[in-house]
Order: structure tokens, then C-alpha cells, then sequence
């Protein structure tokens, strides 16, 4: 793939992954879509143009509907939508492959029956956007220790050429023994095993996973938008009517 091609998939991953490899679990139309928002609720237009803003409205449910943009270019809206909170972030490709996990850690492909498991752990740590439904659109691998899921990573956006290494969590009662680096390298692995390149993502503030990702042999290819946006509440009355 050419440094061109690179760049232009990138720079809108989330419409990348809607339009290739992960459009069967997309709503939407040829200007604007979003994942099936029971499964994660990242959402993309193809451009800031008038008619992809209005079709990225239409998407979206009613005010309590949030939905997360993530994306190189910058951000537009149209009037309808409004901004929840917003985030600087990065993009980080992998450069040089980092050594295969020890098999002495146990790492094992986790299932449908580790959802529930998966998901307390995701909402105790607060990796990212994760759902009982998420696992769908990914491969998640795990460690337990005396039956406790202690860590876990996986896969999540898929397009042509790349795939994200995601979900990268570990239990506060078991850090320090670099779980999260034994499930992030192996991860990458088979990712590249099926030909693709791994990418993640991380707050531009989050310091200290910056380091460990260079560490695994990622470096930022760019800094990315983060948005999480809702339609706008109904406008309430302009006057009182009882005065």
C-alpha cells in the first residue's frame, strides 16, 4: 500500500472500517454512517460537506443518543448536533514488530461465554466505548489468574490493510506484571499474521501509554480528533406562557 493510499484511509479510520471490511455492522447511507450503536457507538461522515453533515444528523437517535467521532481531519457539524465533550488524540502505527508474549502467561482466546467477565473489567478500568455486543467486531485474547479475568485486549475498527489493537485493560489488582504488553505484542501478531499492519489509538495526554506503545514499537502517525456529539435538545419555549 503507497504512502498516498496510507494517508487516505487513515485519516477518516472510522468511515475506512464502515465502508470495507466492517459495513455489515453500519447504518447509514453513501455520505454518512455508524456501527449498529449496540455494539460501539463510533460513527464517520465521508467529508465536512454540507449534504455528509446532514446525513451524519440523520443518523444519529434522539439527545441522549452520544456517539463518538474519531478522525485525523478536523471535526464539522452541523447546527442540529452539538458537542458533549471533545479530545486530542493520536494514531500510532506499528514500525518495528515487537518479541512474541511468553507462553508461560496463559494468554487465550476469549469467548462468548467471558463476556460478562469482559465487560466488568471494561467498566472498571474504562478502556474505551465497550459493549457486550462489541466482541463482534473483533478477536479479544485474555489472561486469568485464579479464575479472574485480569487482562485483556483485542481487535476492533478493520479496514483494508490495517487493524486496531483495542480493549487494552488490566485489572488494578493485577498490574505490574506487564500484561498489557504481553497481550498488546500478541495481538499485533495476529494481526500481521493475516497481512495486515496494527494501529491503536491514545489520548495525546495519556503520557505514560504513549511510552509503553513506543516501547512495543508503535510511533504517532498523527494527532486525531475526538468528539463525542448528540443531537441537540429540543429548543424549549421562548416565552412562558402563563406570563
Amino acid at each position: 500500500m503507497t504512502p498516498e493510499i496510507q494517508e487516505s484511509v487513515l485519516k477518516r479510520v472510522v468511515w475506512s472500517a464502515l465502508t470495507s471490511r466492517q459495513s455489515r455492522f453500519s447504518v447509514g447511507d453513501a455520505k454518512a454512517r455508524r456501527f449498529d450503536p449496540a455494539i460501539t457507538p463510533f460513527a464517520a461522515s465521508i467529508d465536512n460537506s454540507e449534504a455528509a453533515l446532514a446525513s451524519l444528523a440523520q443518523v444519529l437517535g434522539d439527545e441522549d443518543d452520544h456517539v463518538y467521532l474519531l478522525q485525523a481531519e478536523e471535526v464539522g457539524l452541523p447546527d442540529s448536533i452539538e458537542t458533549v465533550k471533545s479530545a486530542l488524540g493520536v494514531l500510532m502505527i506499528e514500525q518495528l514488530p515487537g518479541e512474541s508474549p511468553s507462553l508461560e502467561l496463559g494468554i487465550h482466546a476469549l469467548s462468548l461465554a467471558d463476556v460478562p467477565d469482559m465487560v466488568e473489567l471494561a467498566e472498571l478500568t474504562q478502556p474505551g466505548p465497550f459493549t457486550a455486543r462489541t466482541p463482534e467486531i473483533g478477536s479479544f485474547w485474555g489472561i486469568r489468574r485464579n479464575g479472574k479475568l485480569a487482562a485483556m485486549a483485542g481487535t476492533r475498527l478493520n479496514l483494508d490493510g490495517y487493524t486496531e489493537v483495542s480493549g487494552i485493560c488490566t485489572h488494578p489488582g493485577f498490574r505490574g506484571h506487564g500484561f498489557a504488553s504481553a497481550l498488546s505484542r500478541f495481538v499485533a501478531a495476529q494481526i500481521r499474521a493475516r497481512g495486515d499492519r496494527p494501529f491503536l489509538h491514545a489520548y495525546a495526554d495519556n503520557h505514560g501509554a504513549i511510552a509503553l506503545y513506543r516501547k512495543l514499537g508503535y510511533d504517532i502517525w498523527s494527532e486525531v480528533n475526538v468528539a463525542v456529539i448528540r443531537r441537540k435538545p429540543a429548543v424549549a419555549a421562548a416565552t412562558d406562557p402563563g406570563t
